[in-house]
């Protein structure tokens, strides 16, 4: 099965909680608390599962980062195996995607559009063409916009929008130079808490 390519404000309004699938959150705050469907109004919360918890964390996780169950997997599995915090070192993961990179760096608008962005060949890695938005990233590399693509209409007006971006502790930008750089890998304390990692490893660790 592919990526989802339907109405993204219905995923929001199905868990109750903004994933960052559109660009515009006051438009998805509106309807939030009403679940989709024609029914959603009247319908009741049931108390789901340990099952049920689980399969709800792991599909805010494949919708957030527009993933697919496979790679989910992988990056569970390669999580559990190294030493340490599996779910830690499985946001690492996730938050350290070039994809994901370049909409924390304020590039793009949804993880979506930084996905199609580098498909597209629009940045650099570390002065190099690199068009794999599942491409991990690490400490001390840059991502740039790539020359030729800077005067592109998706840059217009870039650099006014960029002074206001607010980052993560882990990266820093240079407005001039539309490029940011990865200081070090993200921390606990930098994950948002839209999701809970704990129901995800357990999912998989069970299949």
């Amino acid at each position: 099965m592919g990526r989802y390519t339907g109405p993204r404000n219905k995923i929001a309004r199905r868990f109750g909680v903004n994933l960052g699938l559109k660009s515009n959150p006051a438009k998805v705050a509106r309807r939030l608390s009403q679940r989709p469907g024609v029914h959603g109004p009247e319908r009741k919360t049931k108390s789901a599962s340990s099952f049920g918890k689980q399969l709800i964390e792991k599909q805010k996780v494949k919708y957030m980062y527009g993933l697919r169950e496979r790679q989910l997997r992988r990056y569970v599995e390669e999580a559990t195996r190294i030493r340490g915090n599996s779910g830690v070192m499985l946001q690492q993961f996730l938050e350290s995607r070039l994809d994901n990179v370049v909409y924390r760096l304020g590039f793009a608008l949804t993880r979506a559009q930084a996905r199609q962005m580098v498909n597209h060949g629009m940045f650099l890695l570390n002065n190099k063409k690199m068009d794999i938005p599942s491409h991990l990233v690490k400490a001390g590399d840059v991502v740039s916009v790539k020359a030729t693509k800077a005067k592109s209409k998706l840059f217009e007006g870039m650099e006014e929008k960029l002074v206001k971006q607010e980052l993560p502790s882990w990266l820093s930008l240079d407005v001039a130079k539309l490029s940011g750089k990865i200081l070090n890998l993200p921390k606990s304390a930098d994950f948002e808490k839209l999701f809970d990692v704990t129901y995800i490893i357990e999912y998989f660790s069970t299949r």
